[in-house]
Protein backbone atom coordinates (compact mmCIF):
# COMPACT_ATOMS: atom_id res chain seq x y z
CA UNK A 1 0.00 0.00 0.00
CA UNK A 2 1.04 3.58 -1.41
CA UNK A 3 0.33 6.02 1.67
CA UNK A 4 -0.10 9.62 -0.16
CA UNK A 5 2.42 13.09 0.88
CA UNK A 6 -0.38 14.17 2.79
CA UNK A 7 -0.55 10.70 4.83
CA UNK A 8 3.10 10.30 5.76
CA UNK A 9 2.76 14.18 6.24
CA UNK A 10 0.66 13.08 9.06
CA UNK A 11 2.20 10.15 10.56
CA UNK A 12 5.55 12.99 10.46
CA UNK A 13 3.50 15.19 12.89
CA UNK A 14 2.50 12.30 15.34
CA UNK A 15 5.63 11.05 15.46
CA UNK A 16 6.73 14.48 16.69
CA UNK A 17 4.03 15.26 19.06
CA UNK A 18 3.99 12.17 20.65
CA UNK A 19 7.28 12.15 21.51
CA UNK A 20 7.10 15.82 23.26
CA UNK A 21 4.25 14.86 25.45
CA UNK A 22 5.66 11.44 26.61
CA UNK A 23 6.63 11.31 30.10
CA UNK A 24 5.42 7.65 31.30
CA UNK A 25 7.11 4.51 29.99
CA UNK A 26 6.91 3.86 26.52
CA UNK A 27 3.86 1.38 24.99
CA UNK A 28 4.38 0.25 21.60
CA UNK A 29 1.13 -2.46 21.24
CA UNK A 30 -0.84 -1.34 18.95
CA UNK A 31 -4.15 -3.14 18.08
CA UNK A 32 -2.91 -6.43 19.93
CA UNK A 33 0.41 -6.56 18.27
CA UNK A 34 3.62 -5.81 19.97
CA UNK A 35 6.12 -3.42 17.89
CA UNK A 36 9.61 -3.03 18.65
CA UNK A 37 13.02 -2.25 17.36
CA UNK A 38 16.27 -4.51 16.72
CA UNK A 39 18.46 -2.58 18.37
CA UNK A 40 21.02 -2.36 14.67
CA UNK A 41 18.69 0.20 13.48
CA UNK A 42 20.76 2.64 16.12
CA UNK A 43 24.30 1.14 14.58
CA UNK A 44 25.48 4.30 13.43
CA UNK A 45 25.00 6.43 17.17
CA UNK A 46 26.74 5.88 20.06
CA UNK A 47 25.77 2.06 21.67
CA UNK A 48 26.14 1.95 25.14
CA UNK A 49 23.20 0.12 26.92
CA UNK A 50 22.30 3.35 28.88
CA UNK A 51 21.91 5.22 25.07
CA UNK A 52 20.38 2.20 23.26
CA UNK A 53 17.63 2.56 26.52
CA UNK A 54 17.34 5.93 25.65
CA UNK A 55 16.64 5.85 21.88
CA UNK A 56 13.56 3.20 22.72
CA UNK A 57 11.81 5.38 25.42
CA UNK A 58 12.31 8.15 23.09
CA UNK A 59 10.99 6.59 20.21
CA UNK A 60 7.81 5.21 22.30
CA UNK A 61 9.45 1.72 21.99
CA UNK A 62 8.35 -1.21 24.71
CA UNK A 63 9.70 -4.28 22.63
CA UNK A 64 13.31 -5.14 21.40
CA UNK A 65 15.43 -7.71 19.64
CA UNK A 66 18.78 -6.91 21.47
CA UNK A 67 21.89 -7.05 19.38
CA UNK A 68 24.73 -8.34 21.63
CA UNK A 69 27.51 -5.56 21.41
CA UNK A 70 24.73 -3.90 23.51
CA UNK A 71 24.92 -6.40 26.15
CA UNK A 72 27.93 -7.50 26.29
CA UNK A 73 29.97 -4.00 26.40
CA UNK A 74 27.48 -3.18 29.08
CA UNK A 75 28.69 -6.28 31.17
CA UNK A 76 32.45 -5.45 30.40
CA UNK A 77 33.45 -7.39 27.27
CA UNK A 78 37.30 -6.68 26.10
CA UNK A 79 36.60 -4.13 22.95
CA UNK A 80 36.73 -5.72 19.62
CA UNK A 81 39.50 -5.66 17.53
CA UNK A 82 40.07 -4.94 14.15
CA UNK A 83 38.22 -3.05 11.68
CA UNK A 84 34.35 -3.49 10.71
CA UNK A 85 32.68 -1.79 14.43
CA UNK A 86 30.98 1.09 14.14
CA UNK A 87 30.23 4.07 16.66
CA UNK A 88 28.08 1.63 18.86
CA UNK A 89 29.87 -1.68 18.40
CA UNK A 90 27.98 -3.43 15.80
CA UNK A 91 28.71 -4.35 11.99
CA UNK A 92 28.42 -1.02 9.86
CA UNK A 93 25.25 -0.88 7.54
CA UNK A 94 25.71 -3.58 4.92
CA UNK A 95 28.65 -5.53 6.46
CA UNK A 96 27.82 -9.21 5.33
CA UNK A 97 24.53 -8.32 4.98
CA UNK A 98 22.90 -10.17 1.59
CA UNK A 99 21.10 -7.34 -0.20
CA UNK A 100 22.24 -4.75 1.82
CA UNK A 101 24.64 -2.75 -0.38
CA UNK A 102 27.84 -3.36 0.85
CA UNK A 103 30.30 -0.73 -0.70
CA UNK A 104 31.54 -2.07 -4.27
CA UNK A 105 34.95 -3.58 -4.81
CA UNK A 106 34.85 -5.06 -1.28
CA UNK A 107 37.68 -3.87 1.17
CA UNK A 108 41.56 -4.47 1.14
CA UNK A 109 42.68 -8.23 2.49
CA UNK A 110 43.76 -7.94 6.12
CA UNK A 111 47.70 -7.43 6.99
CA UNK A 112 48.75 -10.27 8.68
CA UNK A 113 48.98 -8.04 11.88
CA UNK A 114 45.72 -7.46 11.12
CA UNK A 115 44.49 -11.05 11.59
CA UNK A 116 46.68 -11.79 14.51
CA UNK A 117 45.18 -9.21 15.87
CA UNK A 118 41.64 -10.49 15.53
CA UNK A 119 43.02 -14.06 16.45
CA UNK A 120 43.63 -12.77 19.66
CA UNK A 121 40.94 -10.82 20.45
CA UNK A 122 38.63 -13.49 19.60
CA UNK A 123 40.34 -15.59 22.12
CA UNK A 124 39.98 -13.04 24.45
CA UNK A 125 36.77 -12.34 23.72
CA UNK A 126 35.96 -16.42 24.10
CA UNK A 127 37.39 -16.85 27.52
CA UNK A 128 35.95 -13.75 29.21
CA UNK A 129 32.62 -15.11 27.80
CA UNK A 130 33.49 -18.32 29.37
CA UNK A 131 34.32 -16.60 32.64
CA UNK A 132 31.60 -13.74 32.90
CA UNK A 133 29.19 -13.79 35.55
CA UNK A 134 25.26 -13.39 34.56
CA UNK A 135 24.83 -10.60 37.20
CA UNK A 136 25.51 -7.64 34.77
CA UNK A 137 22.97 -9.09 32.55
CA UNK A 138 20.85 -9.49 35.79
CA UNK A 139 21.09 -5.83 35.81
CA UNK A 140 21.18 -5.11 32.22
CA UNK A 141 17.29 -6.75 32.50
CA UNK A 142 16.03 -5.20 35.15
CA UNK A 143 17.52 -1.35 34.41
CA UNK A 144 15.13 -1.94 30.65
CA UNK A 145 12.06 -3.22 32.31
CA UNK A 146 12.27 -0.80 34.47
CA UNK A 147 12.06 1.80 31.69
CA UNK A 148 9.34 -0.23 30.38
CA UNK A 149 11.11 -1.81 27.60
CA UNK A 150 10.91 -5.73 27.24
CA UNK A 151 13.73 -7.74 25.63
CA UNK A 152 12.13 -10.44 23.69
CA UNK A 153 15.14 -11.59 21.71
CA UNK A 154 18.84 -11.60 21.93
CA UNK A 155 21.24 -12.04 18.61
CA UNK A 156 24.74 -13.56 19.35
CA UNK A 157 24.86 -16.23 16.35
CA UNK A 158 26.57 -19.53 17.46
CA UNK A 159 29.02 -21.12 14.72
CA UNK A 160 30.49 -24.35 14.36
CA UNK A 161 33.53 -23.36 15.43
CA UNK A 162 32.57 -22.39 18.78
CA UNK A 163 33.14 -24.42 22.07
CA UNK A 164 29.71 -25.95 23.40
CA UNK A 165 30.43 -24.04 26.71
CA UNK A 166 30.12 -20.87 24.43
CA UNK A 167 26.55 -22.28 23.63
CA UNK A 168 25.97 -22.26 26.61
CA UNK A 169 27.19 -18.80 27.47
CA UNK A 170 24.76 -18.21 24.72
CA UNK A 171 21.54 -19.44 26.20
CA UNK A 172 22.36 -18.51 29.50
CA UNK A 173 22.75 -14.80 28.37
CA UNK A 174 18.78 -15.09 26.47
CA UNK A 175 17.30 -16.81 29.37
CA UNK A 176 19.02 -14.27 32.00
CA UNK A 177 17.63 -11.21 29.94
CA UNK A 178 14.16 -12.50 29.98
CA UNK A 179 14.54 -13.23 25.84
CA UNK A 180 12.16 -16.06 24.50
CA UNK A 181 14.33 -16.65 21.24
CA UNK A 182 17.96 -16.88 19.78
CA UNK A 183 18.49 -15.20 16.42
CA UNK A 184 20.99 -15.96 13.86
CA UNK A 185 20.92 -15.79 9.69
CA UNK A 186 19.13 -19.15 8.36
CA UNK A 187 22.13 -21.29 8.19
CA UNK A 188 22.96 -23.29 4.84
CA UNK A 189 25.33 -25.78 6.42
CA UNK A 190 23.35 -28.86 7.39
CA UNK A 191 26.16 -29.36 10.38
CA UNK A 192 25.47 -26.10 11.92
CA UNK A 193 21.57 -26.29 11.71
CA UNK A 194 21.75 -29.67 13.32
CA UNK A 195 23.80 -28.65 16.29
CA UNK A 196 22.20 -25.33 17.02
CA UNK A 197 18.54 -26.96 16.37
CA UNK A 198 19.86 -29.63 18.95
CA UNK A 199 20.83 -27.55 21.51
CA UNK A 200 17.67 -25.03 21.27
CA UNK A 201 15.67 -28.36 22.14
CA UNK A 202 18.21 -28.96 25.06
CA UNK A 203 17.83 -25.80 27.10
CA UNK A 204 14.16 -25.23 25.73
CA UNK A 205 14.93 -22.01 24.32
CA UNK A 206 13.79 -21.36 20.63
CA UNK A 207 16.53 -20.28 18.00
CA UNK A 208 15.22 -18.34 15.08
CA UNK A 209 16.61 -18.12 11.54
CA UNK A 210 16.68 -14.51 10.12
CA UNK A 211 16.10 -14.30 6.30
CA UNK A 212 17.17 -12.60 3.67
CA UNK A 213 17.25 -12.88 0.13
CA UNK A 214 17.32 -16.73 0.19
CA UNK A 215 14.85 -16.95 -2.96
CA UNK A 216 11.65 -17.92 -0.62
CA UNK A 217 9.93 -20.08 1.55
CA UNK A 218 12.08 -23.48 0.09
CA UNK A 219 14.11 -23.94 2.55
CA UNK A 220 11.53 -23.09 5.49
CA UNK A 221 10.20 -26.31 6.23
CA UNK A 222 13.71 -27.80 6.63
CA UNK A 223 14.52 -25.77 9.47
CA UNK A 224 11.60 -25.48 10.96
CA UNK A 225 11.83 -29.83 10.96
CA UNK A 226 14.85 -29.64 12.48
CA UNK A 227 13.44 -29.18 16.49
CA UNK A 228 10.21 -28.08 17.50
CA UNK A 229 12.72 -25.57 19.22
CA UNK A 230 13.39 -23.89 15.47
CA UNK A 231 11.74 -20.69 14.47
CA UNK A 232 11.36 -17.95 12.40
CA UNK A 233 12.84 -14.30 12.77
CA UNK A 234 11.36 -13.52 9.28
CA UNK A 235 12.23 -10.34 6.93
CA UNK A 236 8.96 -8.71 5.62
CA UNK A 237 10.87 -6.30 3.46
CA UNK A 238 13.93 -8.99 2.34
CA UNK A 239 11.14 -11.62 0.92
CA UNK A 240 9.41 -8.83 -0.55
CA UNK A 241 12.09 -7.13 -1.91
CA UNK A 242 13.74 -10.13 -3.37
CA UNK A 243 10.92 -12.07 -4.77
CA UNK A 244 8.46 -9.44 -5.45
CA UNK A 245 5.89 -11.89 -3.85
CA UNK A 246 3.55 -10.83 -0.73
CA UNK A 247 5.08 -12.41 3.04
CA UNK A 248 1.04 -12.46 4.24
CA UNK A 249 0.41 -15.96 3.15
CA UNK A 250 3.99 -17.01 4.10
CA UNK A 251 3.20 -15.01 7.90
CA UNK A 252 -0.40 -17.09 7.75
CA UNK A 253 1.72 -20.08 6.60
CA UNK A 254 4.10 -20.64 9.44
CA UNK A 255 2.28 -18.22 12.10
CA UNK A 256 2.73 -20.96 14.92
CA UNK A 257 6.54 -21.17 14.10
CA UNK A 258 6.99 -17.24 13.84
CA UNK A 259 9.23 -15.85 16.86
CA UNK A 260 9.27 -13.05 15.36
CA UNK A 261 9.40 -10.36 12.24
CA UNK A 262 11.33 -7.72 10.78
CA UNK A 263 9.47 -4.91 9.40
CA UNK A 264 11.19 -2.85 6.46
CA UNK A 265 10.34 -1.17 3.31
CA UNK A 266 11.22 -1.85 0.09
CA UNK A 267 10.75 -1.97 -3.51
CA UNK A 268 9.97 -5.12 -5.59
CA UNK A 269 12.90 -7.07 -7.49
CA UNK A 270 11.75 -5.38 -10.63
CA UNK A 271 12.35 -1.70 -9.84
CA UNK A 272 14.67 0.18 -11.36
CA UNK A 273 16.62 0.19 -8.12
CA UNK A 274 17.18 -3.97 -8.16
CA UNK A 275 20.73 -4.72 -7.43
CA UNK A 276 22.39 -7.65 -9.99
CA UNK A 277 22.59 -11.33 -8.33
CA UNK A 278 20.39 -13.60 -6.76
CA UNK A 279 19.26 -11.77 -3.46
CA UNK A 280 19.96 -8.27 -4.59
CA UNK A 281 16.52 -7.14 -4.89
CA UNK A 282 15.24 -3.25 -4.20
CA UNK A 283 15.98 -0.69 -2.87
CA UNK A 284 15.35 -0.10 1.44
CA UNK A 285 12.62 2.76 1.09
CA UNK A 286 11.25 5.62 3.57
CA UNK A 287 7.92 3.76 4.79
CA UNK A 288 5.16 4.20 2.47
CA UNK A 289 7.24 5.24 0.01
CA UNK A 290 8.58 1.54 -1.32
CA UNK A 291 6.22 -1.84 -2.29
CA UNK A 292 6.36 -3.86 1.22
CA UNK A 293 2.70 -4.60 1.50
CA UNK A 294 3.50 -3.28 5.37
CA UNK A 295 -0.03 -2.47 6.63
CA UNK A 296 -1.49 -5.92 5.09
CA UNK A 297 0.97 -7.47 6.93
CA UNK A 298 0.05 -5.65 10.10
CA UNK A 299 -3.39 -5.83 9.77
CA UNK A 300 -2.89 -9.92 9.37
CA UNK A 301 -1.40 -9.78 12.62
CA UNK A 302 -3.56 -7.88 14.48
CA UNK A 303 -6.98 -9.60 12.96
CA UNK A 304 -5.63 -13.33 13.52
CA UNK A 305 -4.08 -11.84 16.65
CA UNK A 306 -0.92 -13.17 16.62
CA UNK A 307 1.50 -12.09 18.98
CA UNK A 308 4.75 -12.61 18.24
CA UNK A 309 6.14 -9.08 18.15
CA UNK A 310 7.32 -7.01 15.08
CA UNK A 311 10.08 -5.63 14.92
CA UNK A 312 11.63 -2.29 13.01
CA UNK A 313 14.34 -2.65 11.42
CA UNK A 314 16.05 0.78 9.99
CA UNK A 315 17.84 0.33 6.73
CA UNK A 316 17.05 2.96 4.53
CA UNK A 317 18.95 6.32 3.70
CA UNK A 318 18.55 8.57 6.41
CA UNK A 319 17.27 11.79 3.99
CA UNK A 320 18.89 15.00 4.15
CA UNK A 321 18.04 16.92 7.11
CA UNK A 322 16.49 14.21 9.35
CA UNK A 323 17.93 11.62 11.92
CA UNK A 324 17.97 8.05 12.43
CA UNK A 325 15.35 8.81 15.58
CA UNK A 326 13.13 10.54 14.18
CA UNK A 327 12.90 8.32 11.31
CA UNK A 328 12.37 5.30 13.97
CA UNK A 329 9.65 7.57 15.02
CA UNK A 330 8.08 7.31 11.79
CA UNK A 331 8.13 4.08 11.60
CA UNK A 332 6.63 3.91 14.92
CA UNK A 333 3.87 5.66 13.87
CA UNK A 334 3.37 4.09 10.56
CA UNK A 335 2.95 1.21 12.37
CA UNK A 336 0.03 2.64 15.17
CA UNK A 337 -1.69 4.01 11.68
CA UNK A 338 -1.80 1.24 10.06
CA UNK A 339 -3.29 -1.46 13.25
CA UNK A 340 -5.65 1.76 14.21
Amino acid sequence: MLYTRRDLGKIALAAGTAAAFRTSKPNSTFGGVQIGVITYSFRTLPGSAEETLKYCVDCGISGIELMSNVAESYAGAPAPPGRGFGPGGGPPPGAGRPGAGAPAGGRPALTPEQQAAMRKGAEELKQWRLSVSMDKYKAFRKMYENAGVKIHAFKLPPTMAMSDQEYEYIWDVAKTLGADHITMELPTDDALLKRVADYAAKRKLRIAFHTHGQGGSSGFDKVLGASKYTALNFDVGHYYGVNGESPVPIIEKYHDRMASLHLKDRKGPNSASAGAGPGRGGANMPWGQGETPLREVLQVMKNRKYRFPAFIEYEYNTPEGSDVLTEVKKCVEFCRAALA
